[in-house]
């Protein structure tokens, strides 16, 4: 995809931090803005193997468009536009069949679009460079330089921290922000078999509050994807739940499922080999500085909402796009950073909080039957926002 202009603050070349989703979009954006950007990733490969699933909402395939990246993952998403939502009893509260001049929101799992959007991006020629964890970064007079653990830098004209909810970047940017903030619920998912007796609406995400809450769909295997939370104030360390048999998670939640429609029969139908332990759900609190000098955050590491929004992965395309916008049209990348700021940070802390309070009523510290709004006004603002990329940003821009 040709670039149209570039180089509005002076921005050449762009070290991206963090491989996962804002990583490849963040330097496709960046790529059509005229600048060229080296992803360097921790881990030693692309993320592989089974990890839990997530969803792209409209805007998040929007964001996907307007860098040439929409047509790689809808090969690898399942299309579910609907929602159900209901009690823990199984009576139906509100249904929503998603809006017809959209597409569909897709589910996939999480490193199947961290793949796909990673081969597309060195199909497009982004580079990427593996095992590079980032150890410290320093503005020099050319630039910025990152400091990797295996004793390699690397030098760009900015860098961009996308690498995730424990960003590096973040902690030199502003060493005081906040860390992320424990939801109050571990969160697991699993497969259930197909025969077993959940009945679901085609096409559609199922929601069921209660004391308990759960959500489920059909996967394309007809196998029942779930994901549920076990509250607990006190959440052992990755190293702790790793060290949790599957079988005896899998207990624990059957005994806080019991009698709720229709988790009970879910967790009966999924064995410990079709459990996922995913942990802790965590958002950020609102961070202070989201730039300092040459470097600036974009996805997780400054407004990871939590999974309860549904919509973690898209504000974080939605986040890179409109930052490669900025770099394109203000003359500083400061100006270019406070911009962006500007223009984002409104929308992804009023879901980020919206979030905060669902992570509540799950952790049963809220209203058990949580009062929603007409799930077509709930999705609007979220599914229908855009980001104009011909657009031009002006200086001293607002939201």
């Amino acid at each position: 995809m040709s670039n149209n202009g570039g180089h509005g603050a002076g921005v050449r070349t762009a070290l991206v931090i963090g491989g996962g989703v804002a990583g490849p979009v963040t330097a496709l954006a960046l790529r059509r803005a005229g600048i060229t950007a080296t992803v360097h990733e921790a881990y030693p490969s692309a993320a592989d193997g089974v990890g839990a699933w997530l969803g792209l909402a409209p805007n998040g395939l929007a964001g996907l468009a307007a860098v040439g990246a929409d047509a790689a993952v809808r090969a690898i998403g399942q299309p579910v536009p609907g929602v159900v939502m209901a009690d823990g009893a199984g009576n139906r509260l509100a249904g929503f069949g998603g809006f017809p001049e959209l597409p569909a929101t897709l589910t996939m799992p999480r490193d199947r679009l961290f793949r796909a959007l990673t081969d597309h991006a060195v199909a497009e020629g982004v580079r990427f460079a593996y095992g590079k964890r980032l150890v410290a970064a320093e503005e020099t007079p050319d630039g910025v330089t990152a400091h990797f653990a295996d004793g390699t830098s690397a030098t760009g004209d900015i860098l961009i921290g996308a690498d995730g909810i424990r960003s590096t970047v973040r902690t030199v940017i502003a060493p005081q922000a906040p860390a992320p903030e424990y939801g109050g619920v571990l969160s697991f998912g699993g497969y259930a078999a197909a025969d077993s007796g959940v009945e679901t609406e085609p096409g559609a995400m199922h929601f069921a509050f209660g004391r308990a809450f759960m959500g489920y769909w059909r996967g394309p295997d007809k196998r029942l994807i779930w994901f549920a939370g076990l509250p607990t104030d006190t959440p052992p360390g990755p190293a702790e739940l790793a060290q949790v048999p599957a079988a005896e998670w899998l207990t624990r939640l059957r005994e806080l499922y019991a009698g709720h429609v229709p988790g009970e029969q879910l967790l009966r139908h999924t064995g410990p080999d079709e459990l996922m332990v995913v942990g802790r759900m965590e958002r950020m609190p609102s961070v202070p500085h989201w730039h300092r000098g040459r470097m600036v955050l974009v996805g997780d590491a400054v407004h990871a909402p939590s999974s309860s929004s549904g919509q973690g992965a898209s504000l974080a395309i939605e986040s890179a796009v409109e930052l490669a916008r900025c770099l394109r049209d203000l003359p500083t990348p400061d100006e270019a950073f406070a911009a962006y700021e500007a223009l984002r940070r409104p929308r992804v802390e009023a879901i980020g909080l919206h979030a905060a309070a669902v992570n509540k009523v799950k952790a049963g510290k809220g209203e058990h039957a949580p009062v929603f709004p007409a799930p077509e006004e709930m999705f609007r603002p979220l599914h229908f926002h855009r980001i104009e990329w011909e657009e031009k940003v002006r200086a001293g821009v607002t939201p």
